[in-house]
C-alpha cells in the first residue's frame, strides 16, 4: 500500500492527501452551483469553512466516545503533559458519523444565522458529502485503515498504518464504499442540476440512502476496535438512528407539501 509521502520532516498521509483532493473537488463544484442559483458564493464558502470545523471536532469527539471504556487512564496521569498525551491517544482518531453530525450542526447554524436559502444550500451540501467521502475512502485504502475482513481473494496489506491489518488478504471494503459514495454523488448531482425533483430534500435523500449502504458494508469491516453497541458496530447503530431521522423528515415534508396544496 501507499501510507503517504515523506517531505523532509513532514509526512503527508495518503488519507490526508485524498481528503484534500476531495475537498478541493467537491466544495468548488458546490459553490459554483450555489452561485448559479443565488448569485452569491461567499456565504457558501464560509458555510463550508465552519462546517469543516464542525467535522473536525465531531469526528474526534465520537472517536473518543467509542473509547469510553479506556477513559479511566486519565485518572492516573502524572501531569498535564501526560494527561494531554493520553487525551491524544483516546481522541486522536476519527469516526465519519461524528464528523457528519458535527458538520451538519455547524453548517445548519451558519445557514440560520446568515439566512441562506435552506433548500439550495442543503442540496449543495448533500452533493459535497459523498464526493468528499469517496475520495477519503480511497485514502483509507492506500493507508490500510478501515480495512475489511479476511478473504482469500482480497488485497493483502504489507505496510498498513494499522499493524493488525497486515499480512492477510482482506476485502477491499474501502474501495467498495468509495464506489457506493461516488454513485450516490452522481444521483444527487443529476437531481440537483438536471431536474427540479426533491428540491430541498437531497440532504434527506443522502441521509436515507447512505445509512442503509453503511449498515450493510459494516458486516465486511474487520477493524473491530471501533466499538459495538447491542451487538452492532457503533456505525451500524448510528446508521439506524440516522435512517429513522431521514424517514421522519420525509414524512413531515410530505405532510407539509400536502397541506400547502
Amino acid at each position: 500500500m501507499f501510507p503517504g509521502i515523506q517531505i523532509g520532516p513532514l509526512f503527508l498521509s495518503s488519507y490526508g492527501i485524498c481528503a484534500i483532493i476531495g475537498i478541493f473537488t467537491a466544495c468548488p463544484l458546490a459553490i459554483h452551483i450555489y452561485k448559479k442559483h443565488t448569485g452569491d458564493y461567499i456565504s457558501m464558502v464560509f458555510m463550508f469553512m465552519l462546517s469543516a470545523i464542525g467535522v473536525f471536532v465531531g469526528m474526534h469527539i465520537l472517536f473518543g466516545i467509542t473509547n469510553i471504556q479506556y477513559w479511566r487512564i486519565f485518572l492516573n496521569a502524572a501531569d498535564f503533559f501526560d494527561f494531554w498525551k493520553r487525551f491524544g491517544l483516546l481522541f486522536g482518531g476519527s469516526v465519519f458519523y461524528g464528523g457528519l453530525i458535527g458538520g451538519l450542526i455547524a453548517g445548519g447554524i451558519f445557514i440560520k444565522i446568515r439566512k441562506m436559502p435552506v433548500d439550495i444550500a442543503t442540496d449543495c451540501g448533500a452533493m459535497v458529502i459523498p464526493l468528499f467521502h469517496g475520495f477519503a475512502r480511497i485514502g483509507c485504502f492506500f493507508g490500510g485503515c478501515c480495512y475489511g475482513i479476511e478473504w482469500e481473494h482480497g488485497v493483502t496489506f504489507t505496510n498498513s498504518i494499522v499493524e493488525s491489518a497486515n499480512g492477510v488478504p482482506r476485502v477491499p471494503i474501502q474501495l467498495i464504499e468509495a464506489g457506493f459514495e461516488f454513485l450516490l454523488f452522481a444521483v444527487i448531482f443529476i437531481l440537483l442540476t438536471k431536474t427540479n425533483k426533491l428540491r430541498g430534500g437531497l440532504l434527506g435523500l443522502y441521509l436515507l440512502v447512505y445509512p442503509v449502504g453503511r449498515f450493510i458494508l459494516e458486516f465486511w469491516r474487520g477493524d473491530e476496535y471501533r466499538g459495538f453497541i447491542f451487538g452492532l458496530s457503533t456505525s451500524q447503530f448510528i446508521s439506524i438512528l440516522v435512517f429513522v431521522g431521514a424517514v421522519v423528515f420525509f414524512i413531515l415534508r410530505a405532510r407539509k407539501i400536502h397541506e400547502s396544496v
